[in-house]
């Protein structure tokens, strides 16, 4: 009998872990905000973040109405994807969160009340709301609360919902997340989350722009 050779999934899978560590413990820079949106003003500086457009046939003040009435059904992958990040079973009844939501409650609606802050809004323009994400909980409740932690050993989030009117009439729609951890102990320990979570947290934004793409260019 021929010897038996491991699966590449036994290799692949110590390979990804290996790479996740490292993820976490190689040096983060701090990215400093070059631009005149309200996230730049409210997060300046951040150590990770994302970013993710589409272009919307809509007006701004149009898509702004759909950016406050998206629910979570609506999002594509939203389910499947947060089971795995935090599986609802069926005998284990939660508190409402972005990760449990009301699927027919506005997801923003959702969000806010559940641990995100509103820092800001530019009517029909920006809107940019924060939590904290490591290392510790934190009841937020204002704005004010959010930039109180800046200098203590806790990872923020701001996540802005952005958009530009264009020249034929479209808009340009734009999400983008920033987190923010001045601590090195606080930058590993995310870090390490940011390396297994970062795919998942991609298409839930694509997901998201898709969703309000959709509401926009199809309601009355």
């Amino acid at each position: 009998m021929g010897r038996r050779t491991p699966g590449i999934g036994m290799v692949l899978l110590p390979a990804g872990v290996v790479l996740a560590c490292a993820g976490a413990w190689w040096p983060v820079g701090v990215q400093q905000a070059t631009g005149d949106t309200l996230l730049d003003e409210l997060l300046p500086e951040s150590h990770f973040g994302e970013v993710h457009t589409t272009r919307v046939r809509a007006a701004p003040e149009r898509i702004f109405r759909a950016v406050h009435a998206v629910t979570a059904d609506e999002i594509r992958y939203f389910r499947v994807l947060t089971w795995i990040r935090s599986p609802r079973l069926p005998w284990r009844r939660g508190t409402e969160s972005v990760l449990a939501p009301d699927w027919h409650a506005p997801i923003l609606d959702v969000a806010l009340r559940s641990g995100f802050v509103l820092l800001g809004e530019v009517p029909e323009t920006e809107l940019v709301v924060g939590t904290v994400v490591c290392c510790g909980t934190v009841a937020l409740g204002s704005a004010d609360g959010f930039q109180a932690l800046e200098t203590l050993d806790y990872a923020r989030a701001a996540m802005s919902v952005r958009v530009e009117a264009l020249p034929d009439g479209a808009s340009l729609l734009t999400t983008e997340t920033r987190v923010a951890a001045r601590a090195p102990s606080v930058r590993r320990r995310f870090g390490l989350y940011w390396s297994f979570i970062y795919p998942g947290s991609a298409l839930i934004r694509r997901g998201w722009l898709e969703a309000i793409r959709r509401r926009a260019e199809t309601a009355p």
